[in-house]
């Protein structure tokens, strides 16, 4: 499991939240499946069917909430797009890498 997956999201503080390029660079090493573009980080997941998909839903809205840090969401019949950005910080931020590595972990 990756080591973010382990760590909690806290409340960001605007801009200063915002991750270098370095440091994303760094991090999404370690998040290979996830794809950038500019200041979101997105991935689709795949399910046998719509219902694994709506569960699989459920399973990362509830983990949203315990963690204070949501994604955008896009269902259908066999996947699950997630992405995530944080826009307080007007980019990504430590809590989106961290969301990226639980929702791997689900």
């Amino acid at each position: 499991m990756h080591a973010l997956a382990t760590a909690s999201c806290a409340p960001c503080r605007g801009a200063e939240a915002k991750l270098s390029e370095a440091e994303l660079t760094s991090a999404l090493a370690d998040l290979p499946a996830w794809t950038r573009v500019g200041d979101v980080i997105s991935r689709q997941f795949r399910f046998k069917n719509f219902l694994e998909a709506l569960a699989f839903t459920n399973r990362l809205g509830a983990l949203a909430e315990a963690e204070g840090h949501h994604p955008d969401l896009t269902l259908g019949w066999g996947y699950v797009g997630v992405s995530y950005t944080t826009h307080d910080a007007g980019g990504l931020s430590r809590n989106d890498l961290i969301m990226a590595a639980k929702t791997d972990a689900l």
